[in-house]
């Protein structure tokens, strides 16, 4: 389907024209219409289908028509990456018609604290909010959401995994109770459907590849131990020279760490980004990153959701995240938008039973190998062969040797 079949106002449809945007995706056009007819909506898709432009672009048309000088719109996220994101798209999407928006996430100064002070008293049309810098303005008294119409709630099912819940709920409690209500999740636990059955009013449902990596991800995992796996990171980069942006993730501060110090003694270009950094180094590393100013981006999940940058030719995690749908966010970075991409996995013994629940999540086997013989024995387990289903045997629990 075409953006020109969806109703939108025109100044809309020339701004994502002019992105170079034509055709809809699934998401966006199972749930534009279903949000300009005023229903609550739940939506759950995955990372990479476009879901931020299916509820902006319907939430921005109908602002366009409203005369209030307070917000009009809240949208809820997780991090503060996520609202940078959001806030840029709104940029993007709304350029020319007059609409403004705002970004409110901790981490900031006093002078940010002022600016966003002053924007909420003097009026804003759209404000994208962390829960809890949010509640530090609302406890001061001086923020209007009387003319609130909209309520966004994205990455939903992050959020409750964060411990938001009791945040959203006061946030709520200064919203006006006549107002439409989009919740959007990349997963669909029963918690999500409990919380959804709290604030939505009838919604319509959509689901949308649900928890399943995109078709043009190549997976792999490599079956090692631990102190085989910054070596085994070095010989899987050493033929990758044509890629051009590559993402290597670790549950660990301490491990991205080690790994930037490793590869830049090899000679790549990388930086390290997580929560030990300042926004505004976060924000100066993320940037250069997409300006491909530099070649590897290692860091924990908070560059697992949140941020959008394109043509991510491999994504490596260096430990398998314990939350399998992390892993699904993780690979997420590579083969958007019907491109192709690789991601590898670096698995050990302890680790096994975690991908073991990806496997289920996303109900495919991902291939696995052995290291390379120069870095030594890996585990015994069983590896695929010719990419058939295997079942994995019992590994050693004794520590090879040197």
């Amino acid at each position: 389907m075409k953006f020109d079949d969806l109703d939108l106002d025109g100044q809309l449809l020339d701004a994502i024209y002019y992105m170079g945007f034509r055709d809809a995706t699934p998401i966006q056009e199972q749930a534009i219409p279903i949000i300009l007819s005023g229903k609550d909506l739940i939506g759950c898709a995955q990372t990479g289908t476009g879901k931020t432009a299916a509820f902006l672009l319907p939430v921005l048309d109908s602002l366009l028509y409203n005369e209030s000088k307070n917000v009009k719109a809240l949208i809820i996220v997780p991090t503060r990456e996520l609202a940078l994101q959001i806030d840029q798209q709104v940029e993007g999407i709304s350029y020319g018609t007059g609409l403004t928006s705002l970004a409110l996430y901790g981490g900031g100064d006093g002078i940010d604290w002022a600016t966003q002070k002053e924007a909420l008293t003097k009026g804003v049309d759209l404000v994208i909010a962390t829960p809890g810098k949010l509640i530090s303005h609302l406890n001061l008294g001086y923020v209007n959401f009387k003319d609130i119409t909209h309520l966004v709630m994205d990455e939903a099912d992050r959020m409750l995994d964060i411990g938001f819940h009791d945040d959203i709920m006061k946030i709520l409690s200064y919203l006006p109770d006549k107002r439409q209500n989009l919740m959007f999740s990349a997963t669909m636990p029963p918690k999500i459907k409990k919380f959804a059955k709290e604030i939505l009013n009838e919604p319509e449902e959509i689901s949308i590849a649900i928890s399943k990596p995109a078709e043009g991800v190549l997976q792999a995992a490599y079956l090692v131990y631990d102190d085989q796996k910054t070596d085994l990171i070095n010989h899987l980069l050493s033929d990758k020279n044509k890629y051009k942006s590559i993402i290597i993730f670790s549950s660990t501060k301490r491990n991205v760490s080690e790994i930037v110090r490793s590869l830049r003694r090899t000679g790549y270009k990388v930086k390290g980004i997580s929560s030990n950094l300042e926004q505004e180094e976060r924000e100066s590393i993320l940037s250069e990153f997409k300006a491909r100013q530099f070649q590897i981006l290692v860091g924990t999940d908070v560059i697992s959701r949140g941020i959008d940058i394109k043509d991510i030719n491999l994504v490596i995690n260096y430990s398998v995240p314990k939350d399998a749908e992390d892993y699904v966010h993780r690979i997420g970075r590579t083969a958007r938008a019907d491109t192709t991409g690789v991601a590898l996995t670096l698995v050990n013994p302890p680790e096994m039973k975690y991908l073991a629940r990806i496997e289920e999540l996303i109900e495919k086997e991902i291939f696995k190998m052995n290291p390379p013989e120069e870095l030594g024995p890996g585990p015994k387990w069983k590896v695929s062969k010719g990419g058939g289903k295997n079942r994995r045997k019992k590994p050693f629990n004794k520590r090879r040797r040197r």
